[in-house]
């Protein structure tokens, strides 16, 4: 059985980051700030010499791009935020008083939760699952430059996390994730939180 490193983070600020709005596929750009933010940040040792990949949206690839040390992104659509639906471009407060108890019932399905027109944490794992089983049978490690919704994916492949409660580990976005991918598609959490600020 074969298994290989990845790291991962989520792509820097955008307006609708800061607003509340939800993005999934909706493709925003990086707002000045996140800009600002992806260039300030490096890729801690061993990540900074290992392939870099990146969601096909445009968030994500800027990110990739200018996150130091730079280097050419391959774009990998298994990487691509999870889909909200006709729900994109909302707030979470507004679908709530919008909602009502059809929204409630909706944020309590864990990882079957569904968005009109959109997609579910669980078929979101399943497509990473078989992401990680791709890479860990290439035998490199990589980057991967993605969104809030797939890192929070990983990390219930990883732990059996149902999404329900509280997760078992609190992820820092600004930070990048260690993982380790194995070929029949299980993942493991080698270190979380790492910082991406470059030392003073």
């Amino acid at each position: 059985m074969s298994a290989v490193p990845f790291a991962m983070l989520r792509h820097a600020p955008t307006e609708w980051n800061a607003a509340g709005r939800l993005q999934g596929l909706t493709d925003t750009c990086l707002s000045r700030d996140g800009e600002a933010a992806a260039r300030r940040w490096r890729l801690p040792l061993p990540a900074d010499g290992w392939r870099r990949l990146s969601s096909p949206l445009q968030r994500a690839r800027r990110t990739a791009e200018l996150l130091q040390p730079v280097t050419a992104v391959t774009v990998c659509s298994d990487l691509r935020e999870m889909s909200f639906g006709v729900w994109e471009g909302r707030t979470v407060a507004d679908l709530r008083a919008a909602g009502g108890e059809a929204f409630a019932a909706a944020e309590n399905a864990g990882l079957d939760f569904l968005p009109p027109g959109g997609e579910s944490p669980r078929m979101t794992m399943v497509r990473l699952g078989l992401w990680a089983a791709a890479l860990a049978r290439a035998g490199e490690p990589a980057v991967a430059v993605s969104h809030k919704a797939v890192l929070r994916a990983v990390l219930a492949l990883a732990t059996g996390w149902n999404m329900l409660g509280r997760p078992p580990h609190k992820l820092d976005w600004r930070s990048a994730h260690f993982f380790v991918a194995h070929d029949d598609g299980r993942v493991a959490i080698d270190r979380l939180n790492v910082s991406l600020e470059a030392p003073p």
